[in-house]
């Protein structure tokens, strides 16, 4: 077992960065902290994607941070509460999954995570799902627990009050997904739980049903949320968000895409470069002393090097300055062989998968973000969703500023 380290400068950082607020106070944490006493924490992640995130990968972080003090650290799977579905900040209910769904998504998460998270040595992180006790309540215990919190409690969130305006309907299933998290401290017997700030109501239930059942304190650590300075998320809804699993060259990019309000706050909470550095760069952004794209190339070069290592994230950067800056092709385009030698351009991105959909082709069209480029000529904008690809000599279609794919049949 690693010894639990009480460094006071270390536990103040551990406290202070990417952090939004702290369940009952820091000072007691902090007290437990310089105890010496080695604490209990886990962060629990529900597999609704086949990949982890950006966001996902801010608490990975801080759960590795308590790790390195040496702390006993539980990466846990929610194969149970991500069949229910989360609510927050949902206007409308989530899909239900199915158990293997949930595990079938969840299968690269470890290893995702292993990038932040040790896995093996000395104090190795614990991977626990939550159905290993979920599974095992009973009617009669549901409702024992149930008892332990109010409909008034439920219904006063966010969410459900605007679909309470708007008529739509909220399910009993979605009223226990908190209680359902906040079982898992119970089942954990946790000292610590932490999450994004958008969690605090989930994680402030595990700390009353704790408090209940077990007569004992359970902290909650929230986190700051990724967001410019209007407030506005990196994430999925938005386009921007870091898939864990993205190539190095998407990853770099789609950093590089974020409004430069986020470049501050995104050192703090997506990298481990040290805290005063953040600071400066905060500071400096602030007076307009540092230049912004700069800025933004170290950050994606620092995110893309925790995720794929270094080697491949100055091979992303390069590559980035090439095909974006420079406005060069990038040398290794892929290829891709169409089912036809005439295809419908909505049909040919659908099918190349430069896009999910084709409501989503007609969108990347109408906001100019698609060319093609016949032979020697040089690469023009289809405006055009009727457009019909004719498919000889070399053609080469490009999505955005980073995308391109050699088309032959």
């Amino acid at each position: 077992m690693g010894k639990v380290i009480t460094d006071k400068k270390l536990i103040a950082e551990l406290l202070t960065r990417g952090v939004e607020k702290i369940y009952p106070s820091r000072e007691l944490l902090e007290k437990k902290l310089q105890s010496g006493e080695k604490i209990r924490l886990y962060c629990g992640y529900d597999p609704s994607a086949t990949s982890l995130h950006i966001g996902n990968a801010i608490s990975i972080n801080k759960l590795a941070q308590f790790q390195k003090l040496g702390h006993e650290v539980i990466f846990l799977l929610g194969d149970f509460t991500g069949m229910i579905g989360d609510p927050t900040d949902k206007k409308a209910t989530r899909k239900k999954l199915t158990r293997e769904q949930v595990l079938e998504n969840s299968r690269e998460y470890q290893s995702q995570a292993s990038a932040y998270l040790d896995f093996d040595g000395d104090n190795p992180t614990q991977v626990l799902y939550n159905s290993a006790w979920n599974d095992q309540l009973n009617f009669k215990e549901l409702i024992e627990l149930s008892s332990h919190f109010t409909v008034q409690q439920m219904i006063q969130r966010d969410m459900f009050q605007e679909r309470l305006k708007e008529e739509r309907p909220i399910y009993l299933h979605e009223f226990l997904y908190p209680l359902t998290q906040a079982y898992d401290s119970v089942a954990m017997d946790v000292d610590l739980e932490i999450g994004g700030n958008d969690q605090m109501f989930n994680m402030m239930c595990g700390r009353d049903l704790m408090k209940s059942l077990k007569n004992k304190e359970k902290f909650v650590l929230t986190l700051k949320l990724l967001a410019d300075d209007a407030g506005n998320k990196m994430g999925k809804s938005e386009g921007n968000a870091v898939f864990l699993d993205a190539a190095p060259n998407d990853m770099y990019g789609t950093v590089m895409s974020w409004p430069d309000g986020t470049i501050g706050v995104a050192f703090e909470l997506c990298t481990n470069i040290p805290y005063e550095e953040v600071e400066q760069i905060k500071a400096d952004l602030k007076k307009a002393k540092a230049n912004p794209r700069d800025l933004k190339m170290r950050l994606a070069l620092e995110i893309t090097k925790i995720n794929h290592g270094e080697k491949l994230a100055l091979e992303a950067q390069e590559n980035f300055v090439k095909t974006v800056q420079n406005k060069e092709m990038p040398d290794d385009i892929p290829n891709f062989k169409a089912s036809s030698k005439t295809i419908n351009v909505l049909d040919l991105l659908v099918e190349s998968k430069l896009a999910p959909s084709k409501s989503e082709a007609r969108r990347l069209i109408d906001q100019g973000g698609v060319k093609i480029k016949m032979g020697q000529d040089d690469f023009a904008t289809i405006s055009d969703i009727n457009l019909t690809v004719e498919i000889k000599g070399e053609i080469i279609i490009q999505r955005g500023k980073r995308q391109y794919l050699k088309i032959t049949t």
